[in-house]
């Protein structure tokens, strides 16, 4: 069966965002009335797994793999069954 994972990083509290720093800075020379900007990556992987738990833990395994640093990054993940 195939899945949807829904994954985002970001970073943990704390850490420098640099991009989300400059883009409040921006927004708020164009007027916005910005406290702060947080920027975070999206990934949608589609994947083959026998079931939602194996699909969810293959997500897992991912983030700490490859998309995320667990020094500086958290992520969460939604599994969708893909139609």
């Amino acid at each position: 069966m195939k899945y949807r994972l829904k994954i985002e990083v970001s970073l943990k509290p704390g850490h420098s965002d640099p991009e989300g720093e400059t883009t409040a800075r921006l927004l708020k020379e164009l007027g916005y009335k910005v406290d702060s900007v947080n920027v975070s990556k999206a990934y949608t992987v589609i994947l083959e797994a026998k079931t939602k738990v194996e699909a969810k833990n293959n997500a897992d395994e991912i983030c700490k793999r490859l998309l995320a640093n667990p020094t500086k990054d958290n992520y969460t993940v939604a599994v969708e069954e893909e139609k």
